[in-house]
């Protein structure tokens, strides 16, 4: 037997998120509950892996994260809106968070984020920007009015010094890149 769920009810709602009681019936037959929060109006999030070419360098942003009550630095990323696809969603939220302008490479299927706490989905878009172009061009971000955003640029071979760096700084790291950072050296 596998666990199915049985009913799902919503204890609380915000504008973003809801909180739920998740009644279902486990493997064994035993029937519990689970709490959970899911999202309201988002079709999941894209997570941007952006690389400008040919200079090998990745972005990635620094942000206050209030769940996490400091700042956190992180890829650049973003809710998919309703009728929206990941990858056009990651080139839009690419240039509201750092104002580079990238082509997709290659989109992953959505996983769960923290299938513990949620059912959101994540997309894993890489990206790549023209190097080039932006030598002689300043990107401009265009953060949403609750946003403020500090993008950096680092190269590859100084990703790892350059998150714990961050981490000494008293500045949290999404796991997304430090699992990232670690599998660069596999």
């Amino acid at each position: 037997m596998e666990a199915v769920i049985d009913k799902i009810t919503r204890v609380a709602g915000g504008k973003f998120l809801q909180m739920e009681i998740i009644e279902f019936t486990d493997a064994r037959g035993i029937k519990r509950k689970w709490e959970a929060v899911s999202r309201t109006s988002a079709a999941g999030a894209a997570l941007i892996i952006p690389r400008i070419v040919p200079d090998d360098l990745f972005v990635l942003v620094r942000q206050f994260r209030p769940p996490a009550g400091k700042m956190v630095l992180e890829f650049p990323a973003g809710l998919i809106d309703p009728g929206e696809d990941a990858a056009t969603a990651a080139v839009r939220e690419l240039s509201e968070e750092t104002g580079y302008k990238g082509r997709v490479v290659s989109c992953l299927p959505p996983g769960n984020s923290s299938p513990g706490m949620s059912g959101e989905t994540v997309t894993l878009v890489t990206m790549e920007i023209d190097g080039n172009y932006y030598k002689d061009h300043a990107p401009v971000a265009h953060p949403e009015e609750n946003e403020s955003i500090e993008v950096f640029t680092v190269p590859r071979k100084e990703l790892k010094d350059f998150i714990a760096a961050q981490r000494e700084q008293g500045v949290g790291i999404d796991a997304k890149l430090q699992t990232f950072a670690l599998a660069l050296d596999f």
